[in-house]
């Protein structure tokens, strides 16, 4: 049942990150492939998820939730610089680059899931948990009891960085893949 589900998730929104990091998080997914297996989400450009993979109905497009991001979202001018305290994880099933949380991230994701939600309300809901901005290395097939190491090979990486929060990308489903179908820039210029 959860498979079908997740067939049926056709857009997400997310942060994509700077190419250094994103070179340094590919290096870490291969690392967990090679030493675990683990390959999913692999097809997937590294980011920071604003709003979870959801199904867009059919009477709407991705050009519905552009125009409005681009209204609601991007004259707010939410562009802010972000910070990436090396690796963290979710239980045994999530590892991933943590992404300090901060009322920045909270403010940018309920604005986004708010157009989302003003441009095809009931495809999504804002999820009620604090929002805590993660980039995942690997999630779903990582195999039991290795968490602990695999964070330890990991935080040797000392991934500290710096990075602007400058885009709102759309994400859709091609194929089994997710791609990067429409980046928005955040800032004001």
């Amino acid at each position: 049942m959860r498979q079908n589900n997740f067939s049926q998730q056709t857009h997400f929104i997310g942060v994509l990150l700077p190419e250094n990091i994103t070179l340094t998080l590919e290096d870490c997914r291969r690392y967990m492939k090679e030493a675990y297996g683990c390959k999913s989400g692999h097809g997937t450009p590294i980011h920071v998820t604003l709003v979870p993979p959801f199904r867009l109905p059919d009477e709407y497009s991705t050009a519905d939730l552009v125009r409005a991001i681009e209204k609601d979202v991007l004259p707010k001018d939410l562009e802010f610089t972000a910070h990436i305290d090396n690796f963290d994880a979710f239980g045994d099933r999530t590892l991933f680059a943590k992404v300090l949380a901060d009322a920045d991230w909270t403010k940018l994701r309920d604005e986004t899931v708010r157009a989302v939600l003003s441009a095809c309300p009931h495809c999504t809901k804002k999820d009620q948990r604090p929002f805590q901005p993660h980039a995942t290395v690997a999630n779903r097939d990582i195999p039991a009891g290795v968490m602990t190491e695999a964070l330890q090979v990991m935080n040797e990486v000392n991934l500290v960085e710096d990075f602007p929060v400058d885009n709102i990308t759309i994400f859709e489903r091609d194929g089994g893949r997710w791609k990067a179908a429409v980046t928005m820039n955040l800032s004001s210029d």
